[in-house]
């Protein structure tokens, strides 16, 4: 099969400019009247491709109203290009598919009907799904399906300062950071709010330690056994230092925390949610149905 494109594209840009300098203000004119033109015999067209002509009407949405003339002028002149190009495919396709290729009807039937579904399935989850997922839900969905949970990473929950060398009483920053007093604690974090260039404070979250790793300057080619054996990380570079407390770990492989999956698991049940509403319209279209359909014998291929 030889699929042949009858027009050059750089000869195509050069008419398709032309076409948009003179047409610009024509356009401009037309999109001001208040009758929409339903025939289009008394327009003149602004493009040919064989027989099929492309309108000022087709093109009155194509260019927002805000829009500057020189603006104007380039959407037009991509739209009349694509235009062109896509006629020119569709009819060279037209000249070398075959018969069989070229019936879209039933693919274009099976499309609608699955885009039509599709929209009455969103808008029936837009309207009766409920969202809400409480606390106790989310851990019993996780306890009774725990081997799910797997780590793909190792994960850290941490203190993390980094901050100016030039700043002022850097070195305090070394004991607060080890340091489990509250009053250290608050002592670091004003003290982070006013220098440092970032820092993490909360305990409670859990982070994937090779990202955090990229926030330090030097690597460890073994992350298990370097969280094994490292609690506290004091290391610094040309510009800046970084302080990193390890409050505790979970390394790859092993049972994942709840905490960490908490919004996986949520997901989890409103996607179980989604399908469990879309099932139930299913059985109640299908009672309601009866009488609205039935089954013949069904031909068996011998």
């Amino acid at each position: 099969m030889i699929i042949r494109l009858p027009l050059k594209l750089r000869n195509l840009r050069q008419i398709v400019h032309v076409l948009c300098g003179i047409f610009i203000l024509s356009l401009l004119v037309f999109s001001c009247t208040t009758e929409k033109k339903e025939n289009k015999i008394n327009e003149k067209p602004v493009a040919r491709v064989n027989n099929k002509f492309l309108y000022p009407s087709d093109l009155i949405n194509i260019v927002p109203k805000d829009i500057s003339t020189n603006d104007s002028a380039a959407l037009m002149k991509n739209y009349i290009e694509k235009w062109i190009v896509d006629e020119l495919v569709l009819k060279n396709a037209e000249e070398n598919l075959t018969t069989e290729q070229l019936n879209v009807e039933k693919q274009l039937s099976e499309y609608r009907k699955n885009l039509i579904i599709f929209n009455y399935n969103s808008e029936l989850i837009l309207q009766k799904l409920d969202t809400a997922i409480s606390a106790s839900e989310i851990e019993n969905y996780y306890n009774q399906h725990k081997e799910s949970f797997t780590l793909k990473d190792n994960i850290v929950k941490v203190w993390y300062i980094k901050v100016n060398q030039k700043a002022p009483n850097v070195e305090k920053i070394k004991n607060w950071y080890k340091s489990e007093n509250p009053k250290d604690f608050i002592a670091l974090k004003t003290y982070c709010l006013q220098f440092a260039e970032n820092f993490f404070l909360d305990e409670n979250n859990w982070l994937l330690f090779d990202d955090l790793m990229k926030e330090i300057p030097g690597t460890t080619l073994n992350p298990d056994f370097f969280l094994r054996t490292n609690k506290f990380i004091d290391v610094a570079d040309s510009s800046f230092r970084y302080f990193v407390n390890i409050k505790s770990y979970k390394i790859k492989n092993t049972l994942s925390p709840l905490a960490f999956e908490k919004e996986n698991i949520r997901n989890i049940i409103i996607n179980k949610r989604k399908l469990d509403l879309i099932e139930e319209m299913k059985r109640t279209v299908l009672e309601n149905g009866k009488g609205n359909f039935e089954i013949f014998d069904v031909p068996v291929k011998k």
